[in-house]
């Protein structure tokens, strides 16, 4: 569960979730802080500008083309930091075949004098079991 005082920062992230969705990487840069971390799939981009230049509009055109459900959620502030953590599934196509992906995220947010902004990001995923 969200705690209310946390709410504020979930909404940061779900705009930035938009943002990709509807394929705006500049909107979506102006969630996230300007030396952002993001880990994913082993990977690491160390700053917004080195996420711009790489992976955050293949991350948008995945969005865009897949459909998300978030099963669970929590969120905690202490100070000028918050968590939020979600859990979900994507379906969405991989080449020709469709397939669906159990994820997790982590979203660490920092308060400044612009608001919530997103500090660090770490995604993962894996196939979900067959039905």
């Amino acid at each position: 569960e969200v705690a209310p005082e946390a709410a504020e920062a979930a909404s940061v992230v779900d705009a930035f979730h938009a943002a990709l969705e509807a394929g705006d990487t500049a909107s979506a840069l102006t969630f996230m802080a300007e030396d952002v971390m993001i880990f994913e799939e082993g990977g690491a981009e160390r700053s917004r500008d080195e996420s711009a230049s790489h992976h955050l509009q293949a991350d948008a055109s995945y969005a865009a083309a897949s459909e998300s459900t978030m099963t669970r959620r929590a969120g905690w502030v202490d100070g000028d930091v918050a968590w939020i953590t979600s859990e979900g599934s994507t379906t969405g196509q991989a080449g020709n075949s469709a397939t669906t992906r159990l994820t997790v995220e982590t979203m660490v947010l920092k308060r400044g004098e612009g608001g919530w902004r997103i500090q660090h990001i770490h995604w993962s995923s894996r196939a979900a079991p067959a039905a």
